[in-house]
């Protein structure tokens, strides 16, 4: 079944898809898997995000989402829910063709979060409390919280929809107004999503989407006086861009970048439970997650034994059309992607990095389709040990003693995850108190639950996503101090002057 797609996909902006725009600029959005152009995008100029967050400054201003009682926000999130579910295959439909996610990965890796992402805040609203004390008999103190005003979201183009509904939910939870730029290579999904919230019942202006270019309509976005936070996923040269102009503005700003993962297999480990785990943490989704484990560090007495296992696997990997059923890896996002990570895989003499498994583009038709690849290196300093590929390419490094593996975890810029396959207890306890990384999963691919954090140290990031963290980003903290009872003042300034009447 195939779904209506605009021929050109404009901004959304309070609560209406804007009308095509004279002299607008025009880029094409094209299918992975057929290499076909599927629609064009109207780029936001900077005019156009203006009136983007003035739609979402005025509908915060009047309050129609802020000022409404807890209960019926939470109603709306709920009915989000709902529609996105009958909407689901439309939805996945939508993300396949732009992203090329297999069609019978979509339903958990997209839908399945969407829903989590707003059902968990909906529930939020209905059982979170703050604080109140006492310290004596005089004051009676608590917490009161206010949405910050316009948030400026940016999503990235690796997990299109479910990315920005992490981003949209929690910014509404909290009472905010926004507005969301996804990435030019994949809008259709969070394109069509903008009128499901409208009609769950989120009031015009709310939430506004506009299309386009970082370096176009993101730095219009993030720029915007009226916009009072900033929340960004992506890379880390764009990241740096994001951060300097919030911080001259004094915007809130939070930033989940990339990650270099280490995969650790230890000789304790169940070999067939490890091979699973690592196959799916680099292969899944093409490799195209921040959270990839693409460094495989292996104890040396079962780096035989796991490589015999993994290589024959990765092989057999099925690579191919998103909407047949059998396909287990689809494409890479788009043509410059493929170039790019193609480009780690092509070792020269001397590099210290050999070829194991695939290394190449997979099939001889159109698509950009890659085979799973395994690299071998001499040493973790090689590039393709320090540099995210975001492929589906991994590198093997081996190690002997567990203190090795640590180092050789450590041996990176970045600290997004980590993973250990492992079950020696004092391995388990040495990697948890001692590996530099946002979250480390012991015996398991990488699994969220929004009331923990998640987010990098170092080159992955500044910040965390998480319900006490996401609390504080997306809303303000203000003390409140009531007298329980007539108190004096003291010192009474100026007492001693006496007052003729």
């Amino acid at each position: 079944m195939t779904y209506p797609i605009a021929a050109l996909i404009t901004s959304y902006v309070d609560g209406a898809y804007l009308a095509p725009r004279a002299g607008s600029h025009h880029l094409p959005v094209i299918n992975p898997s057929t290499e076909a152009v599927i629609a064009h995008l109207q780029e936001a100029d900077g005019a156009e995000v203006d009136l983007a967050v003035r739609a979402a400054a005025r509908s915060y201003a009047e309050g129609t989402w802020r000022r409404l009682p807890t209960e019926r926000r939470a109603a709306i999130l709920r009915r989000v829910c709902e529609l996105t579910e009958q909407h689901a295959r439309e939805l996945c439909w939508l993300e396949s063709i732009d992203l090329g996610i297999p069609a019978s990965q979509a339903p958990a890796a997209v839908i399945a979060r969407v829903v989590r992402n707003f059902s968990f805040y909906a529930d939020h609203l209905s059982q979170g409390a703050e604080r109140a004390v006492r310290l004596d008999d005089r004051y009676q103190r608590y917490v009161h919280r206010d949405p910050v005003g316009v948030c400026a979201l940016i999503s990235p183009w690796n997990a299109p929809l479910m990315l920005a509904t992490s981003k949209i939910a929690p910014a509404l939870a909290f009472g905010n107004s926004c507005v969301i730029k996804t990435s030019e290579y994949t809008p259709l999904a969070l394109h069509r999503f903008m009128a499901l919230l409208t009609e769950a019942g989120v009031p015009c202006g709310v939430v506004n989407l506009v299309n386009g270019r970082g370096e176009v309509t993101g730095a219009s976005l993030v720029a915007h006086e009226a916009v009072g936070l900033v929340s960004f996923t992506g890379g880390g040269a764009a990241g740096r861009r994001i951060a300097a102009v919030a911080g001259a503005g004094l915007k809130k700003c939070d930033l989940e970048l990339g990650g270099k993962s280490a995969c650790i297999v230890s000789d304790s480990a169940d070999l067939d439970q490890a091979v699973d785990g690592a196959l799916l943490g680099i292969f899944g989704n093409a490799g195209q997650m921040c959270f990839a484990g693409s460094r495989i560090l292996l104890q040396r007495r079962i780096a035989d034994a796991f490589l015999e296992r993994f290589l024959a696997r990765a092989n057999a990997i099925r690579v191919g059309d998103p909407f047949d059923p059998a396909t287990e890896m689809g494409p890479l996002a788009y043509a410059a992607h493929l170039e790019r990570v193609l480009a780690y895989c092509r070792p020269a003499a001397g590099d210290g990095v050999s070829v194991l498994a695939g290394g190449a583009r997979a099939g001889d038709g159109p698509g950009y389709f890659m085979a799973p690849t395994v690299l071998m290196a001499d040493s973790p300093a090689v590039r393709v040990c320090q540099e995210e590929v975001f492929g589906p390419v991994a590198t093997v490094l081996q190690y002997d003693h567990f203190d090795e593996a640590v180092a050789l975890a450590n041996h990176t810029r970045y600290g997004l995850a980590g993973y250990l396959w492992s079950n020696r207890l004092d391995e388990s306890m040495a990697a948890a108190q001692s590996i530099r990384t946002g979250a480390l999963m012991i015996n398991s691919p990488m699994v969220f639950d929004l009331r923990m954090p998640f987010g990098g140290v170092g080159e992955s990031g500044v910040g965390r996503e998480g319900i006490e963290s996401l609390r504080n980003f997306y809303s303000e903290e203000k003390a409140v101090a009531i007298a329980a009872r007539p108190l004096p003042v003291a010192p009474r300034l100026g007492a001693a002057v006496r007052l003729d009447h």
